[in-house]
């Protein structure tokens, strides 16, 4: 994925991310002022600069730590897979596959984006939680949602690098552990996936390779004649359908 795809990853998280706020918050978002070097602030200018650039630093990885903590990994890597299994270069392009991505991500986050706006975001906008408070609570709906897809082998991994005990339930996981693990067991899921896709097309390869080759067709690429019948095959047993009902009941297991 070239680094134009990677900004429109970033871009389209964005706007994502004020898209759902904007769905779910009833009030309408606090007014935000930006000092610095104010003369009743106890602060020194040098601290208040420091705290700015640390917040724009956030700001600016946030949407890829959020693409790691979301079931977007899984489904952008699978829809990879079938694109390249099928042989069709750039068909579908590669902006259709990441908003199909992104669409397929926000409703299967739904419930856990709710429980989060719920439990954190308005209680916080009301005034009923401090920021560290919100973020506390907010964080555990994410954590139970990362847990019921991370193996136990790869939480493991990262607690015992880190020399931290078990934790006795989701809630007492270290986010810094468990987002690595999420994510490496989602690569495991993800090329899982891609492997039994690609089994189909490449019985349907070496049939047709085997064909010509009977033949004695060999200067024709197998590929171009192979191609038409993966995309038949495909369209035949409804393969989008297929591939997203897949994607959806992995998230409920």
């Amino acid at each position: 994925m070239n680094r134009k795809i990677v900004w429109t990853v970033l871009a389209f998280q964005l706007l994502g991310l004020l898209f759902h706020a904007h769905a779910f918050a009833a009030d309408p978002l606090p007014n935000v002022s930006v000092s610095i070097g104010d003369s009743g602030s106890t602060e020194s200018p040098g601290t208040s600069a420091l705290s700015l650039l640390l917040i724009i630093t956030v700001l600016s990885v946030a949407p890829g730590i959020l693409v790691l903590m979301t079931s977007f990994t899984r489904i952008v890597i699978v829809l990879g897979f079938v694109r390249t299994s099928l042989g069709t270069q750039q068909m579908p392009p590669n902006q259709v596959l990441v908003g199909l991505a992104l669409f397929l991500t926000f409703f299967i986050m739904s419930p856990t984006l709710g429980t989060m706006n719920q439990v954190a975001l308005q209680p916080y906008l009301k005034g009923e939680l401090t920021q560290t408070q919100a973020l506390s609570k907010a964080s555990v709906p994410l954590k139970k949602f990362m847990m019921n897809q991370t193996r136990e082998k790869d939480l493991m991994l990262f607690l015992k690098y880190t020399k931290t005990e078990k934790p006795k339930s989701y809630e007492d996981t270290p986010i810094t552990v468990l987002v690595p693990a999420y994510a490496l067991s989602e690569l495991r899921t993800s090329f899982q996936m891609g492997f039994m896709i690609f089994i189909p097309f490449l019985i349907i390869d070496m049939v047709v390779a085997s064909t010509l080759m009977a033949m004695g067709m060999m200067m024709l690429p197998p590929v171009m004649i192979s191609l038409p019948f993966k995309i038949l095959l495909f369209v035949l047993v409804d393969g989008w359908y297929l591939i997203v009902k897949s994607l959806l009941l992995s998230f409920n297991t």
